[in-house]
């Protein structure tokens, strides 16, 4: 090490951000995961399973569209803590619209019987 440079020595560093150099940039966000109700837990694990029952079909557009909406609510659950109205009612669109390939999942029952159909 050169004379001229500084010495850093950083010691416990929990939940903390460091940026080096000219235009360096650090952001640390912490946060606790967004508490869930009973309900969103339900819904979320009911997501879950049919998202894995769905990984067993043979890739189509519709089970292609239900995986997508399913990710996005889970994402959506687990981000803020509950799913909001529009992302209920568009799950519920995207389940009508997947009813013949949802006929051979008991998971896709049980996130319809959460949503209220």
């Amino acid at each position: 090490m050169a004379p001229d440079e500084p010495n850093v020595s950083i010691g416990r560093a929990d939940n903390s951000s460091f940026a080096f150099g000219d235009h360096a940039r650090a952001e640390t966000r912490n946060a606790a995961p967004a508490a869930r109700d009973e309900s969103a837990e339900q819904l979320l694990a009911a997501v879950r399973e049919l998202r894995g029952d769905l990984a067993r079909l043979r890739e189509n557009e519709q089970a292609a569209r239900l995986d997508e909406t399913l990710a996005q609510t889970e994402e959506e659950i687990t981000r803020t803590g509950t799913a909001g109205e529009g992302r209920l009612r568009r799950l519920r669109e995207v389940l009508t619209d997947a009813q013949s390939i949802l006929t051979l999942f008991a998971s896709a029952g049980a996130v319809a019987g959460l949503l209220g159909m």
